[in-house]
């Protein structure tokens, strides 16, 4: 016969398995881009759910597993809160312990369920205290941690000096990246020229500077697809269809293809020194390429990852 977890046991290791999760959970989030960020939540939703169902589930079948009083015991003691048998004349008094025992007349038990019911309260509110407790020590662990906005705005303005740039503020909407591209482009008097001319609806239009950048990156990885497929994580054209068509935040992809298409070196500056360069065409060195430089933030905005127009210091 297997071993019955005692009711302390059983709160331990839920205790343990939710600081378990708590600190799982936290790994999770930290680790997370702003592409996987949603699917993150939802799988950090979904455990915690199953954790709480399970506890809910082992406490429940505890509960019915827990050895009650014998119910002699229990009738004997309510049968000796009752008042005394009351006799007639020659009738014998009936020993309030012989009723109380007898199969054939069980007396109502009014205390086992209520004592029942508040243990399981308790319980309850034990389980709702330490998860409470827990939430608050998550929150203080937060709030003691380091302002990382602050800090990685601080190490920006320092970079700028050092490297003789200044921030133009990109709206933080989802098409950050491709306005800041546009915002250089047009700044160092580049132009939006790419190698393939944009297409909307299958014509070529003029469009808004950061729609151009846009369909300008989609056509190119679009055509150039046996470079740009293997680092997908969906079909192509699904792929190619957000750029186009929707606010879908710009990455390494995008940048590289707006590198090759619009035949410029583009820097990306972040907030610990790191510049990642990205060239036009591998091995490009020469010093009369066109350069153009973006401020890369992680932390400084409520969308997550963007990115800012750098200028040259006049």
């Amino acid at each position: 016969m297997s071993e019955i977890e005692s009711p302390d046991a059983l709160q331990a290791r839920h205790r343990k398995e939710q600081r378990d999760l708590v600190a799982r959970i936290t790994q999770k989030k930290k680790s997370a881009t702003k592409k996987t960020r949603k699917g993150v939540n939802d799988e950090c939703d979904r455990l915690e759910q199953e954790l709480k169902e399970r506890h809910a589930r082992e406490a429940s079948a505890h509960n019915e597993g827990a050895p009650e009083t014998p119910t002699g015991e229990l009738e004997v003691e309510d049968a000796r809160d009752q008042e005394p048998p009351q006799t007639n004349g020659n009738d014998l008094a009936v020993d309030s312990l012989s009723i109380s025992t007898t199969p054939n007349e069980p007396q109502p038990d009014h205390q086992g369920p209520k004592k029942k019911q508040n243990r399981a309260k308790a319980r309850l509110a034990r389980r709702a205290a330490e998860q409470d407790a827990l939430a608050a020590q998550a929150a203080e662990e937060a709030a003691n941690l380091p302002d990382q906005r602050e800090l990685e705005r601080i190490q920006m303005k320092d970079l700028f000096e050092k490297h003789g740039l200044q921030e133009k503020e990109i709206r933080a909407d989802g098409h950050c990246l491709y306005v800041a591209v546009a915002d250089q482009m047009e700044t160092n008097g580049l132009g939006l020229k790419p190698r393939i001319q944009p297409t909307f609806n299958g014509e070529t239009q003029a469009l808004p500077p950061y729609k151009a950048v846009r369909h300008a990156a989609a056509d190119f990885i679009s055509q150039n697809s046996d470079d740009f497929v293997p680092f997908m994580e969906e079909p192509l054209d699904a792929y190619i269809q957000k750029i186009r068509e929707t606010g879908e935040w710009g990455g390494h992809m995008e940048l590289m293809a707006l590198a090759k298409t619009y035949r410029v070196k583009i820097n990306v500056l972040h907030a610990d020194g790191r510049v990642d360069r990205i060239e036009p065409e591998e091995g490009s060195s020469s010093e009369d390429e066109k350069v153009i430089w973006l401020g890369y933030y992680k932390h400084n905005f409520g969308l997550g990852e963007h990115y800012n127009s750098l200028r040259k210091t006049p």
